[in-house]
């Protein structure tokens, strides 16, 4: 009894604070978008989402009870047969799985679907945090920077495989652990500057962005008075990027497909097929705009409560944050996040062991692109790629799944005066 106390006393609970209120302001959004005066359901009624979803936040509590009285030191000294067994599930539901809106990412339980991608984002972080903690590591080490990266790359293989590209997309955010223990900082640029030129590249000419770039090394080749080694690096890396300039429509006519495709040009302009590609996000952007200052009041939607925007309990359940609560409540929802990532990077850098550490940032990443990227697509900044903003959407894999990595990292922080033993 007292251990538990002691543990109790050790967890950060600023940053439960903020669970509760976001799981709170995403339990209250889901009930709000099934809204039916007429039928008289509470919020609690199974038969709607919001009765599933608080089943699920109950559940929530049997897992970090769990996470939080076994012994901390299972989550490295398991962390590859963690790692193992969810590879396992992405390959088996490839086989066995049921298909959902175009993905065959799902396990049919009974009374509950199974999203074992969602789990993959922990697992692959407890992974890399276990492989770059042993002593010596470097990752300036090409053998090493290769492993590393494989292990990301399996299981992004694997959901890419189940048509799930926007999960799989996640787990670009794992160069955040990557960056914080010494990845050249030259990999983010090209990376970025890659990113950067093809989303250009939809918007201006490739004439003129050729023209753009192609002085642009003239210029840094006429300044530079280095050696011929550093001039061809920079010849090189303008010919790779006028290479993506042009590689961008048969990307787009070759690799994507029709709905990856429409994603696209739903970026680009909406307006162009508002009754097609362009009606998600048209109508999520004026169901935001719609709230104005303090909004529309709890329960109160237009645009929320007559289905106008689809996947408004998942994909853009920010929609109803937006109209309902306002510029006031959106502007509350996105402190909540930015302040749980403030407080979550303080943690990891209190971190006595490499592995938490590496874990916590991992944690940082994962977090940080569920949230910008979920809010960019919803008011238009950012192709629609369908993946949950955390605690607030609706579902059961990815609000287990984004407790279980959070707990595991307050678990370990709970503890990050203690020396890991293998």
């Amino acid at each position: 009894m007292r251990e538990d106390r002691s543990i109790l006393n050790k967890l950060d609970w600023s940053v439960i604070l903020i669970y509760l209120a976001l799981i709170l302001i995403g339990w209250l959004s889901i009930y709000s978008t099934n809204f039916d005066p007429e039928s008289g359901k509470s919020i609690f009624d199974l038969s709607i989402n919001s009765g599933k979803q608080f089943l699920r936040i109950l559940s929530c509590i049997i897992i970090i009870a769990v996470i939080i009285t076994i012994d901390f030191r299972i989550f490295e000294s398991l962390a590859y047969t963690f790692y193992g067994v969810v590879l396992a599930l992405l390959i088996f539901v490839l086989i066995f799985g049921d298909e959902v809106a175009g993905s065959k990412s799902w396990f049919e339980l009974g009374f509950f679907r199974l999203q074992p991608s969602e789990f993959a984002k922990f697992t692959t972080a407890l992974a890399i945090a276990r492989f770059m903690a042993v002593p010596n590591f470097k990752l300036d080490n090409s053998k090493n920077l290769i492993r590393v990266g494989l292990f990301i790359v399996v299981p992004m293989a694997l959901i890419i495989l189940q048509g799930d590209t926007g999960t799989a997309l996640v787990f670009v955010a794992f160069v955040v652990p990557l960056y914080r223990e010494g990845l050249n900082p030259v990999f983010i640029i090209i990376g970025i500057s890659m990113a950067v030129i093809f989303i250009l590249t939809l918007f201006v000419s490739k004439l003129y962005l050729g023209i753009a770039i192609v002085s642009i090394v003239l210029l840094i080749i006429f300044f530079n008075k280095k050696t011929w080694r550093k001039i061809a690096l920079t010849v090189a890396s303008g010919a790779l990027v006028f290479s993506v300039i042009f590689a961008v429509d048969y990307v787009i006519d070759n690799v994507l497909k029709p709905h990856q495709q429409n994603r696209i040009k739903a970026l680009i302009n909406p307006e162009s097929d508002p009754r097609g590609y362009g009606y998600n996000v048209i109508n999520s952007k004026t169901a935001i705009g719609s709230g104005g200052l303090t909004g529309k009041g709890y329960l109160q939607g237009y645009y929320t409560q007559f289905d106008f925007v689809p996947e408004q309990t998942t994909d853009f359940i920010f929609c109803t944050v937006g109209e309902e609560m306002g510029w006031i409540g959106s502007l509350v929802l996105l402190t909540l996040f930015v302040l749980l990532m403030i407080r979550l990077v303080n943690l990891a850098e209190r971190q006595k062991s490499r592995f938490s550490r590496i874990y916590g940032y991992s944690v940082v990443g994962i977090f940080f692109f569920h949230f910008a990227v979920n809010i960019g697509m919803t008011i238009g900044y950012f192709p629609v790629i369908g993946i949950p903003l955390p605690f607030i959407s609706y579902g059961g894999s990815s609000l287990w799944a984004f407790t279980i990595l959070l707990f595991i990292f307050l678990k370990l922080d709970a503890h990050r005066m203690q020396i890991f033993i293998r």
